[in-house]
């Protein structure tokens, strides 16, 4: 039993609202006209495409297979047929597209025959190639290959898994319900988890504002008996549910800059994840569907099961989305991003719809100088000081902000919540960072351009070496010509040994001197006396006309 739970430092306690989407179960939503499967729905390589235009697909069958190790695969969550692929906008505050395989459902909904596994005899790398295939990422917002996740590294086994309920982001519901309704199902998946670490213990953890979920979750365990599985409920504090937070409360340990919490025998997954993780192995079911929750400015909020690629305009359409509606996020108020584009779709990572209206949130207070007064320090639960980042970062002193840690920020809000200047900090950090991998992007790619030019030079002299060594070879190896008067001058010898060139020009023309010596001998041996006169009298004109020349040449 875990006998003591720490505390972080910052946090704030914003109001939760998540009552509005918890009064109903979880609903099955109904399948779009068309779905849109982005092939790239995590963190690492794009999946590279395994169907064409026209191709018939079956529910769970690959579409994408897996690009390298930092990849997972993607599936077809209902059967029909590829209608296109192309890029398609994508649910990111940029608007960018992304290339995506379009399927038209069927309405048969046919799956593919799953093949068995037993993992329970498979080995630990066939099992996680097992879940690369199957599609299973992180489920918590960060979309990590989770195969990647379950390997236990070096020392060979993990001292604590956390199973990540909290949950402490407002509005968002979907692991509660999802806890509600799934519990033993979530646990099993952690004890895969934690046979595949070598765990010592397991830790199911949530926050104190959800008692349905806890009380579910703690029944689950007791009817499974294992003595190494405990669920903890622990204070509700946002952000409670960042994964370095909540380690730090659990076992105390605060991991520091340009650590991982797998240095300290800690790993963290979601709890959908742990589901996901659980039908993969169990059932051979592939990641094609999450909850999400539809909740802020709609007639009907509620978590609904579905089917990644749908739309999400088909998501507020089924939860009535109200006329005044000024904006739509993904995620919640403190670290979600902008929706330019409704028909985006539902990617694994999308975890909250929430919209937003006047009355909901009220218009931004106008941006005033910061006055230094040190509120957002005391509320950064990464420890950090965000006035100086802010300051560094709004004067594109990018390098004095990377000293400040700017990559530790967890882009949480808390600074901003707090602030009295009503500074949107995060926006400014983001921006910072942007810049920063810009740059970093030009500079390799500089410096990309400045190692092939200086291969291609450094190709150019060996190539030129290469072709002067051969010429060389050959001029030693070919014997002299000597020349037809028996005698060639000193400085033309000297010449042809500096000039490997000019020494087989001077050797052409001296072969050229006794071909012509030799025909004229042999030419002269017929001639008659009258053709001989002729020649002769030709040649003394040639010779006349020559010396005439040369007489009118200006003296050297």
């Amino acid at each position: 039993m875990l006998s003591k739970l720490f505390s972080f430092n910052g946090g704030v306690k914003p109001d939760p609202n998540k009552s509005l989407s918890t009064r109903e179960p979880i609903a099955r939503l109904a399948l779009p006209p068309q779905l849109v499967i982005p092939l790239h729905q995590h963190i690492g390589g794009t999946p590279r495409p395994l169907v064409h235009v026209g191709d018939k697909v079956l529910r769970g069958q690959r579409i994408g297979a897996a690009d390298g190790n930092v990849s997972s695969a993607v599936h077809a969550p209902t059967s029909g047929h590829v209608v296109a692929i192309e890029p398609r906008p994508m649910p990111h505050a940029s608007g960018l597209s992304s290339p995506a395989v379009v399927i038209e459902p069927d309405g048969l909904d046919a799956a593919i025959e799953r093949e068995p596994f037993d993992w329970h005899a498979a080995a630990p790398g066939e099992i996680r190639d097992f879940l690369r295939d199957a599609g299973v990422v992180g489920l918590g917002g960060a979309v990590f290959p989770s195969h990647l996740k379950l390997n236990p590294g070096k020392s060979g086994h993990t001292d604590t898994l956390v199973i990540n309920g909290a949950e402490c982001e407002p509005f968002i519901t979907c692991d509660d319900m999802l806890m509600r309704a799934e519990p033993e199902n979530i646990l099993r998946g952690a004890l895969i988890m934690q046979r595949m670490l070598a765990a010592k213990q397991v830790l199911v953890a949530l926050e104190d504002n959800k008692p349905e979920a806890a009380a579910a979750l703690k029944a689950a365990a007791q009817s499974l008996g294992h003595a190494s599985l405990e669920v903890v409920v622990v204070p509700t504090r946002y952000p409670a549910g960042g994964a370095k937070q909540l380690i730090r409360v659990l076992t105390g340990i605060e991991v520091p800059h340009g650590s991982r919490s797998t240095d300290y025998g800690v790993q963290c997954f979601n709890v959908a994840t742990a589901l996901a993780v659980w039908r993969a192995l169990e059932h051979g079911e592939p990641l094609t569907r999450r909850i999400v929750t539809v909740t802020g400015n709609v007639e009907r909020p509620r978590n609904f099961d579905v089917a990644i690629g749908t739309p999400i305009s088909h998501l507020f359409a089924a939860a009535g989305l109200k006329p005044d509606t000024d904006k739509l996020i993904m995620g919640g108020p403190m670290m979600g991003i902008p929706l330019p584009n409704i028909d985006a779709p539902v990617v694994k990572a999308t975890n909250c719809l929430l919209a937003s209206s006047p009355t909901l949130f009220a218009p931004p207070e106008p941006e005033l100088p910061c006055i230094r007064c040190g509120e957002c320090a005391r509320a950064c639960p990464a420890d950090l000081q965000p006035f100086e980042l802010y300051w560094h970062s709004r004067a594109r002193n990018f390098g004095r902000a990377q000293e400040y840690k700017l990559f530790d920020c967890i882009e949480c809000g808390c600074c901003a919540y707090v602030c009295p200047s009503h500074i949107p900090l995060v926006d400014y950090y983001r921006y910072a960072k942007s810049e920063i991998w810009a740059r970093e992007r030009d500079k390799d790619a500089a410096d990309s351009a400045r190692e092939r030019f200086e291969f291609r030079n450094w190709r150019a002299d060996r190539e030129k070496e290469e072709k002067a060594a051969k010429l060389a070879a050959r001029n030693a190896a070919r014997p002299a010509v000597k020349p037809a008067d028996g005698a060639a001058p000193a400085a033309a010898d000297a010449a042809a040994a500096d000039d490997p060139k000019k020494a087989l020009i001077e050797a052409a023309m001296a072969r050229a001197r006794a071909q012509k010596e030799a025909v004229a001998a042999k030419n002269t041996d017929t001639l008659t006396p009258a053709q001989q006169a002729q020649i002769d009298a030709t040649e003394e004109r040639r010779r006349r006309a020559s010396e005439l020349s040369g007489s009118d040449a200006p003296a050297e």
